[in-house]
Formats: C-alpha cells, sequence, structure tokens
C-alpha cells in the first residue's frame, strides 16, 4: 500500500512538472486584439505543419502581467509569447514583437 502512495506521488509531481514546462514553452501568434484598460491581450497562435494546414482555430485571449508590455505592440503584430495559468486565468508573462 505505502508502494501505490509513493508511485501515486511521483506521478502527481512529474504531472505538474510537465505542465509547467509547457506553460513557459514559448509560442508564436498574431496580435487579433487589445483592451489596454482591462489589461488583456487576444492571440491567434501561429499552426505549425504542414502546406496545406488549416489557419487555425479562434484567437485565444490573456490577461496581461505587465501593462506596459501592451503599450509596445498592436494589432496585427506577430508575437512571441509566454503563458501561465492560475485559477483558470492564462496570463502572458513574456511578451515580444517579432
Amino acid at each position: 500500500m505505502k508502494i501505490a502512495n509513493i508511485v501515486l506521488a511521483v506521478t502527481a509531481v512529474l504531472t505538474i512538472i510537465s505542465s509547467a514546462a509547457l506553460a513557459q514553452q514559448a509560442l508564436t501568434g498574431m496580435i487579433t486584439k487589445i483592451d489596454r484598460i482591462r489589461g488583456t491581450i487576444a492571440i491567434q497562435q501561429e499552426q505549425s505543419g504542414t502546406v496545406g494546414a488549416s489557419a487555425g482555430g479562434a484567437a485565444e485571449e490573456f490577461k496581461a502581467q505587465d501593462r506596459s508590455s501592451l503599450d509596445a505592440v498592436h494589432v496585427g503584430d506577430k508575437v512571441t509569447y509566454s503563458t501561465t495559468e492560475a485559477g483558470g486565468m492564462k496570463t502572458i508573462t513574456k511578451l515580444q514583437k517579432q
């Protein structure tokens, strides 16, 4: 029984670590909307794949961790960004114009 609990605990820790690593992965996309008053930004993630692949889905909205980072970008800009998620809210932790 103790071994099963240890295995379960290790599995849970590895899942959390891999989720955090994926959340910090740099993504690329195009800005579709900026709300500087609310501190939010909508980005359509760039799809990777073969020629003829779908253009992608709907834009996803994020809260800006640092509102001043929104001043350097505009709708239509291609950006590289990193996100985190806490309490169901996705937050932009790094935003850089390409």
